[in-house]
C-alpha cells in the first residue's frame, strides 16, 4: 500500500511572465516505510499546460544514494485523461546525487522498478490536489 505525505508548496516567480512557478516536494511510503520521492514543476498561467517532475526509487532508509533509481517524467492531460511521459535525464531540472542513478527513458523502461514508477503516477494524478487543481 502506497501513501504520499505531501509538503507544502514552493512558490517562486517566473522571471519571463511573471506567473507563479509551483514546486513540490512529496515523500512516498510503501507499508509505512521509505520508499521513494518526487519532485514535481509547473508554471501557473502558460498557455502550454504540463507539469514536469522526477521520481527516485529505492533505499531511503540512508543518505547514501547508491541503491537509487530517478525516472524523470512529465505529465498532461489529452481531453479527459492524464498522459505520462517519461524524458531523458538531460531534459530534467532535477540533477541532485541524492536522487541517485537518473535514467534516460530508454533505461528506464527497461528498469525493473519502471511499474511502480506508474503506480506512484496513477497516485500522483488521483491524489496530489495542486496538481489536480492546475490541470482543472
Amino acid at each position: 500500500m502506497i501513501r504520499i505525505e505531501f509538503e507544502e508548496p514552493n512558490v517562486e516567480v517566473c522571471n519571463c511572465c511573471n506567473n507563479e512557478i509551483i514546486r513540490l516536494t512529496r515523500f512516498v511510503f510503501k507499508d509505512e516505510d521509505a520508499f521513494a520521492v518526487y519532485y514535481l514543476k509547473f508554471t501557473k498561467g502558460h498557455d502550454d499546460k504540463f507539469v514536469t517532475g522526477i521520481i527516485s526509487i529505492g533505499d531511503w532508509g540512508t543518505d547514501y544514494p547508491k541503491n537509487r533509481f530517478a525516472f524523470p517524467f512529465r505529465i498532461w492531460t489529452n481531453e479527459n485523461n492524464y498522459q505520462v511521459g517519461l524524458m531523458d535525464k538531460d531534459e530534467s531540472e532535477w540533477q541532485q546525487d541524492l536522487l541517485g542513478t537518473i535514467l534516460d527513458r530508454k533505461d528506464a523502461l527497461n528498469h525493473p522498478w519502471i511499474k511502480e514508477v506508474f503506480h506512484i503516477t496513477d497516485h500522483i494524478v488521483d491524489e496530489d490536489k495542486v496538481l489536480i487543481e492546475y490541470f482543472n
